[in-house]
């Protein structure tokens, strides 16, 4: 069978510059990898010629409106003739009173791997320099093979993806080269799903957050018609340009729309953008770091709201954590070039270096306040957990503001218990007129040091964290 008979059919070798193969002469060859070209293609109307390779052959369709970028949004695609191999890199003049008379230039190309093919359904996924990601033709016309419809693939939002978090240092100074380093910020970790323009944001425990930072939306406007999933902190500065984790606290809370703006004018707050998981349909997180980061920093404009910051391939270890103490950071976190994203996995690929000791207990008890706070908690008995045990760690009485007393005593009042959650023993002192509670609050601490004892010394709240789950809080080693 000819496959290019009606497409020879409608052309003169002598009058055009289109490629005419005759039709003895066997398609080029080639390699393992199909191509894929759109060219735009100025005729009586406007359109953009759509191609696949297969068989030997380009197949083709017409595409009056281009190809669509909204998955929301299907196009017309008329099935046309099966054009050759060659014409994939054709750009040039069609003369006037020829087939296809116009101009037509190559809008994009590239390669594409193959889902589906069909008489009736053609899936593909399009790797080219303004294309990719997941795309789907198929036949809207029962009597005929004319007319097709075009749909861009939506991108799949895992149903639970816990983003991979870092280990404790030191870091290995003589393997330096293979590490890059970047600024441990003092945020909560959310993922952004970006599709069509729009941005949904999930916790680190898979908690939709969107409607709580609704000055984030632009993100999704910013990178426009990609698809995209990525790991990243939110962050509220100060005036100093620092980290405020206590001033982050005041959007954490907050789940009314309403409100939510409200307090965006007050304390507006930053999306840094640090791991890109999914672009355009395909998976990244078998990547390499570096790889990943390459396709991050061009994707995320920096904006009023959101940001890539900088990372330091190779850099000198101690300078960047000197500098992040200077500039009032928590620390740094070392990430090995090679290193692929492992979900849910605290691995030693990542290593994070801290300014200051800090670390999230579980609350598991309150000793009512005097004085001031008469009413009101006064100091959080609180543990960490050994495999399944809860074990007492520190009695922490300070860092709180009366809003934060008030905001805990109606937080842990409907968790109230009548025995000791504690797997193991409580200083007496401690555990005097202690109210008990369900282990259900996590909470960050700085402090100075652990004693032998494995308590912490001197601790100091910072904030609430919502976004942990209280089984997964361990002592940091």
């Amino acid at each position: 069978m000819d496959r290019l008979a009606d497409y020879r059919g409608k052309r003169d070798a002598a009058r055009t510059p289109e490629p005419v193969p005759p039709a003895d002469v066997l398609p080029p060859s080639v390699g393992q990898e199909k191509i894929f070209v759109v060219q735009e293609h100025h005729a009586r109307r406007l359109h953009w010629d759509f191609r696949l390779e297969r068989d030997g052959v380009l197949v083709s369709w017409a595409l009056p409106k281009g190809v669509p970028d909204d998955p929301g949004a299907n196009h017309l695609a008329v099935h046309t003739e099966d054009h050759p191999l060659e014409y994939a890199t054709f750009h040039g003049q069609i003369p006037r009173g020829e087939y296809g008379a116009g101009a037509v230039t190559i809008w994009d190309h590239g390669t594409y791997e193959l889902v589906k093919w069909d008489d009736r359904e053609v899936k593909v996924v399009l790797h080219g320099t303004r294309l990719s990601g997941g795309y789907a033709l198929f036949c809207a016309d029962r009597s005929s093979n004319k007319d097709w419809i075009i749909h861009r693939e939506r991108l799949a939002l895992p149903a639970a993806l816990t983003p991979m978090l870092a280990a404790i240092g030191p870091f290995p100074h003589h393997d330096a080269g293979a590490w890059s380093v970047e600024m441990k910020w003092d945020g909560v970790r959310a993922l952004a799903f970006i599709e069509a323009g729009r941005l949904i944001l999930r916790s680190r425990t898979g908690k939709d957050i969107t409607a709580t930072y609704p000055e984030l939306g632009g993100l999704g406007n910013a990178v426009g018609h990609r698809q995209a999933l990525i790991d990243g902190e939110i962050v509220a500065f100060n005036d100093a340009g620092q980290p405020d984790f206590e001033a982050l606290q005041s959007r954490i809370h907050v789940t009314d729309a309403a409100q939510a703006r409200q307090a965006a004018g007050i304390t507006p707050v930053t999306y840094l953008a640090f791991d890109l998981l999914q672009l355009d349909g395909r998976p990244l997180a078998g990547l390499r770091y570096q790889d990943r980061r390459e396709l991050l920093t061009p994707l995320i404009p920096n904006g009023s709201w959101f940001l890539c910051p900088p990372t330091f391939p190779g850099a000198d270890f101690d300078a960047v954590l000197a500098a992040s103490a200077a500039n009032g950071l928590e620390g740094v976190v070392a990430k090995r070039l090679d290193s692929r994203y492992e979900p849910g996995t605290r691995s030693a690929a990542w290593l994070k270096v801290k300014n200051v000791l800090r670390q999230e207990a579980v609350v598991a008890g309150w000793k009512p306040g005097k004085g001031n706070r008469a009413g009101l908690v006064g100091s959080l008995l609180v543990g960490l957990y050994s495999g399944q045990n809860l074990e007492y760690c520190g009695h922490v009485g300070t860092g709180f503001t009366a809003a934060t007393l008030r905001m805990l005593t109606d937080r842990l009042a409907p968790l109230r218990r009548e025995t000791s959650p504690f797997d193991g023993p409580v200083p007496a002192e401690d555990a005097r007129s202690a109210v008990w509670v369900e282990p259900r609050l996590v909470i960050d601490v700085t402090f100075g040091r652990w004693t032998r004892a494995g308590r912490m010394r001197a601790p100091v709240y910072k904030g609430l964290r919502d976004d942990k789950d209280p089984t997964e809080v361990v002592r940091e080693q």
